[in-house]
């Protein structure tokens, strides 16, 4: 059974673990869901290098996590996984535009479960009758959604695939969809894919026509800003891009 969840019940859950404000000492850190592996140990690298500074991490889909800053939810760094739900922060105020800057890149690729028995070898396959359900991020709000609607334009086959869409809330969504077996396929990040090595198979590494980088900013809050600009630099670090490297993150 597929389930979304919608983002005012997302924003209503966040206020109730975080309450009003992060606690003394803690900076709040909301980071695109593909982020999640590899930022939960650069934010115990961070830790290690800052005693007394608690990483609090908020993982989700890069548009909703920035609607759940202009809402008032408290956030120190924005970390995007594409450059228009950054270029929105600071249309919207949300971030400081001269501290951004981008950190890592990535790429799309096209997943099936491990145990797939339809032969999915190239994007165009994805127009045959047996592919019957295929699972994106919603390009509304999530930045691999956009990637992919952009790609998939490009080669003329998005209204094909859109018509046997299965649209998911941010990108790890997506990726259990097809680890689980409830789509034929589905299109991710390749770091996504590479912590499921025995349940997904990357298909097709997908060109985009637009490169996959991400942007990371200081938000307008002032609470703990000497310790945001702190782990903004961690992650621009030699120590912090190696840990992206380990998780598959390119350089930008």
């Amino acid at each position: 059974m597929l389930h979304k969840r919608p983002l005012m019940a997302l924003t209503l859950a966040l206020a109730a673990v975080w309450g009003a404000n992060a606690s003394a000492g803690e900076i709040v850190v909301s980071a695109a869901a593909s982020l999640t592996n590899a930022f939960k140990e650069v934010a115990q690298g961070f830790e290690k290098e800052h005693a007394g500074t608690k990483v609090v991490l908020n993982f989700g889909a890069s548009d909703v996590l920035l609607q759940q800053i202009v809402k008032g939810a408290p956030a120190d760094v924005f970390a995007s996984a594409d450059q228009k739900a950054m270029d929105k922060a600071v249309e919207e105020k949300a971030v400081k535009p001269a501290t951004r800057v981008d950190f890592a890149a990535n790429q799309i690729v096209l997943i099936v479960p491990t145990d797939s028995k339809a032969g999915i070898k190239s994007l165009k396959d994805l127009e045959r009758a047996e592919v019957k359900r295929i699972a994106y991020g919603n390009p509304a709000s999530v930045p691999v959604g956009r990637y992919t609607q952009a790609a998939l334009q490009a080669q003329g086959l998005w209204d094909a695939v859109q018509a046997k869409s299965v649209l998911a809330q941010n990108v790890r969504q997506s990726l259990d969809y097809v680890a689980r077996g409830e789509v034929d396929a589905g299109f991710v990040f390749a770091t996504d894919a590479a912590i499921m090595p025995g349940k997904v198979d990357v298909a097709v590494r997908v060109p985009s026509t637009t490169p996959v980088t991400y942007p990371i900013a200081l938000t307008t809050r002032e609470a703990a800003a000497k310790e945001a600009e702190s782990f903004v630099a961690y992650v621009m670090s030699p120590a912090g891009q190696a840990i992206l490297s380990r998780y598959g993150f390119q350089k930008p």
